[in-house]
């Protein structure tokens, strides 16, 4: 088991909580995305919702405060685009695999699916890491969640240092400012 910084991971925590309590953010280009588009955003983060669903259900409790760090998360790897509904049925969907499956299995499907590109891999950890501090307290099975991501993603305690270290550095940084033309 390794360690990790509270204070970056409570800042991520704390930013993906808040943008999970917004309401959906229109797209700002007046176009509302196809349902073809939905769905296709909705595939390729399903691994990385499903992950989060796992750590957030690890210990058989699921807070409205681990809740919020999802919907924040989805809603910022979605650039907005996937609204509440859209994503309480994917964490539904996460649900229903987990109690079809096996919370196991579907920890090891899921590990395999994000271990085949490690940028996502690494998303997937360092967000699991947030749901983990969301109540506050991280259970004994989230502890174990977060190892076996770790162990199971081939990320060790210096990357997961790096990792968080990165984390932290973009949560200081300002936004960039638009570019106008």
């Amino acid at each position: 088991m390794f360690w990790l910084s509270t204070s970056t991971v409570v800042r991520l925590r704390d930013q993906l909580r808040a943008a999970g309590q917004k309401a959906a953010v229109s797209l700002g280009t007046g176009a509302e995305p196809t349902e073809d588009e939905v769905r296709t955003l909705q595939a390729e983060l399903s691994p990385l919702c499903e992950a989060m669903y796992l750590m957030m259900s690890a210990d058989g409790e699921v807070s409205l405060e681990e809740r919020e760090v999802l919907s924040g998360a989805m809603r910022n790897l979605s650039n907005s685009v996937l609204d509440g509904d859209a994503i309480e049925r994917m964490v539904e969907e996460a649900r229903e695999r987990a109690e079809a499956s096996g919370r196991g299995v579907r920890l090891d499907d899921v590990i395999a699916t994000l271990a085949k590109d490690p940028p996502r891999a690494e998303v997937a950890f360092v967000l699991a890491a947030a749901i983990a501090f969301a109540d506050n307290t991280i259970a004994d099975e989230e502890n174990e969640t977060l190892d076996a991501f770790a162990e199971g993603l081939g990320i060790d305690e210096t990357r997961a240092d790096e990792l968080l270290e990165s984390v932290e550095k973009d949560l200081r940084s300002p936004p960039a400012e638009p570019e106008t033309t």
